[in-house]
């Protein structure tokens, strides 16, 4: 049976009870870590309650310097308030973060296939979950695999290496973007852009735009994405 090493960080096992027949990976943001996204878990297993569950810390420590907290890459140059003030700016700012995406997709990638050859799972059989840089990771990774996911649930995310995507796509998952209206950090605007960016290479997309809700997942946020899960997963 495969070592799942690649990355550390916390699970959660099927609330069946029974071997896993599907996996949710769950993605953190920028200075986080697994800990804090693990604690969806238990309301997503009670809808697909035979999926084991993978909350990785990111393969860097934070370089905001906080005990316990990783990115995937460094986002010290980014400035949320330029970009919310000069949307045109959009487009080349999550661009030029291609090379973060590319550095960390190799762990991110094995960790990924230990977990389907663990389970036996095929690609098929996993959904990959992320918030906000974490959904950065899911949508860059989970597009370029050879073997297409079940799907890839995005909250309050953007896509990075947009000018890329068509030479670099190899499958298609069907993507469910979920964003606050009131976002202060990745301006709500980001997540039309991905879905401008997916519909454009023929990637099935669903987005959601959540009134009041700054940087975060909130309830309705949840429903959503469990609905989602239900529907790819079953």
């Amino acid at each position: 049976m495969t070592e799942i090493n690649a990355l550390s960080g916390p699970q959660l096992q099927p609330a069946s009870g029974k071997p896993a027949t599907a996996a949710v990976v769950l993605l953190h943001g920028y200075g986080s870590s697994g800990n804090d996204l693990i604690g969806l878990a238990p309301f997503f297993a009670q809808i697909v309650p035979e999926s084991v569950f993978y909350s990785p810390n990111a393969p860097e420590s934070w370089e905001g310097g906080m005990s316990g907290a990783y990115q995937w890459f460094g986002l010290s140059d980014f400035d949320p308030d330029l970009v919310r003030r000069d949307p045109k700016r959009m487009g080349a700012t999550f661009n030029g973060m291609i090379e973060g995406a590319r550095k960390a997709a190799p762990a991110l990638n094995d960790y990924l296939d230990q977990i389907l050859d663990h389970h036996n799972l095929e690609a098929r059989r996993m959904v990959l979950l992320g918030f906000s840089q974490g959904t950065m990771m899911a949508l860059h990774v989970g597009l370029r695999r050879k073997e297409q996911l079940a799907g890839i649930l995005g909250f309050s995310g953007a896509l990075v290496g947009t000018n890329l995507l068509n030479k670099e796509l190899k499958t298609k998952p069907p993507v469910t973007l979920i964003h606050g209206e009131d976002d202060p950090v990745v301006p709500v605007q980001a997540m039309t852009e991905v879905k401008i960016a997916l519909e454009a290479v023929d990637i099935s997309v669903e987005a959601y735009a959540i009134p009041g809700l700054q940087h975060g997942i909130d309830g309705n946020g949840a429903q959503i994405g469990g609905a989602f899960l239900k529907a790819h997963l079953g």
